[in-house]
């Protein structure tokens, strides 16, 4: 089955519904200057009403690896770069960290996802490519790209999936998981309904 993650937990009914709906991941953005981020004790009070069986998932943007050791990675089970963290970076994290890494990725060609595939993280979460944004584009990733790219890998597909084309991303390019953030919002706030939509639609099939 394949896995879930919900992104961008901001509210304590945020928590509320990844809890009666259970996906796999919760996401916390926890770098600041973007629309989804979040200060240090509202993840403390967010992730502390966590179900445990949800899998917490902290993201970074080129983030200073002392902040992320001293605040942040033994609250997470997994750390999620989404900068331009490179080689050095993620050896020195994963020396540090006992929990998982992930590198997303913008598909933007073949060879940036091959590249990303030889770094020492866990698994690579795979985005769209618009230019100039690291992520939450609301755009779907190209598949074609994915599907040229040689790595090995397991990885998460996300940016602009939603109920009605995840079911077709699924199949074309058989990810480990899916990512989802803008597409289960209604004017900028998690949506309760669409949540269960997007839990349901992926279960089912």
């Amino acid at each position: 089955m394949v896995k879930i993650k919900i992104c961008g937990m901001r509210r304590p009914d945020d928590i509320e519904y990844v809890n009666r709906y259970s996906p796999d991941y919760a996401g916390f953005i926890l770098s600041a200057g973007f629309k989804r981020s979040i200060e240090y004790q509202t993840f403390l009070t967010l992730s502390a009403s966590l179900d445990s069986g949800i899998k917490k998932v902290g993201v970074f943007v080129n983030e200073p690896l002392e902040n992320i050791l001293e605040h942040y990675a033994e609250k997470l089970d997994v750390i999620q770069l989404h900068g331009d963290e490179d080689s050095d970076f993620v050896n020195s994290l994963r020396k540090n960290f006992s929990g998982e890494i992930w590198k997303a990725v913008r598909a933007s060609s073949p060879d940036v996802i091959e590249k990303a595939d030889s770094l020492n993280c866990d698994k690579l979460l795979i985005d769209s490519y618009v230019k100039g944004l690291v992520g939450g584009t609301g755009k779907t990733a190209d598949l074609d790209v994915i599907k040229k790219a040689v790595f090995h890998k397991k990885f998460f597909l996300a940016g602009g999936l939603d109920s009605k084309n995840v079911i077709a991303a699924i199949k074309a390019v058989n990810p480990y998981g899916v990512d989802f953030s803008g597409s289960v919002e209604t004017d900028g706030c998690k949506d309760e309904e669409k949540i269960k939509e997007i839990i349901e639609t992926i279960r089912r099939n």
